[in-house]
């Protein structure tokens, strides 16, 4: 009789406990927290690394307007042959405007590079014409155009290496770091 007893007690118990249904949205909301948290966490390393690569782009592009600015404006040119003796203020304005950004002094400079280009009257894709410390030549005729004169362009690449918030289940692992930029301007 006690395990008739106990037996139907048990039964009685499971039948409850299969009906109640006060704990379903908990253990479901568990399961589904768990399942979320992963994407959630991309999605935050994600947007930091689109943050982080438009802030080197835009380093970068700083970087150039402060060199027009330093050499282009006070008839300094060309401004980056050897020592800079043409426009000796270039390598000051172009490293504090590259770290100007909130990513401040870990994005880095590269290269600095000045060289005469002109437009290739086919592709109209920028080819270089002559390099520094060369002189200038007389006309674009090394690539069809005879008419027009080189231009003299400062190329500048920035770089900031990139690390996730949350590297053990982030795919911005598999992104390039660092993050490369560069960014041009004609100066005369």
């Amino acid at each position: 009789m006690a395990i008739a007893s106990v037996s139907k007690r048990l039964q009685c118990g499971l039948r409850r406990f299969r009906r109640e249904q006060r704990g379903a949205a908990a253990v479901e909301f568990a399961l589904v927290i768990t399942l979320l948290t992963i994407p959630v966490l991309n999605v935050v390393d994600l947007a930091q690394y689109a943050w982080d690569r438009m802030q080197v782009d835009n380093a970068a592009q700083m970087a150039v307007q402060a060199a027009w600015a330093t050499c282009k404006l006070a008839g300094n040119l060309p401004a980056t042959p050897n020592t800079y003796a043409n426009c000796t203020g270039m390598p000051a304005a172009v490293t504090m405007a590259l770290q100007s950004t909130s990513l401040g002094a870990n994005v880095t400079l590269t290269s600095t590079t000045e060289n005469y280009y002109c437009i290739n009257t086919t592709t109209n894709a920028l080819v270089t014409v002559g390099n520094f410390p060369s002189s200038k030549p007389a006309n674009c005729g090394a690539v069809g155009s005879n008419k027009d004169t080189p231009g003299d362009y400062v190329v500048i690449t920035a770089s900031y290496t990139f690390t996730p918030i949350f590297k053990a289940v982030s795919i911005a692992n598999a992104l390039p770091s660092p993050i490369t930029r560069t960014a041009w301007t004609r100066l005369g």
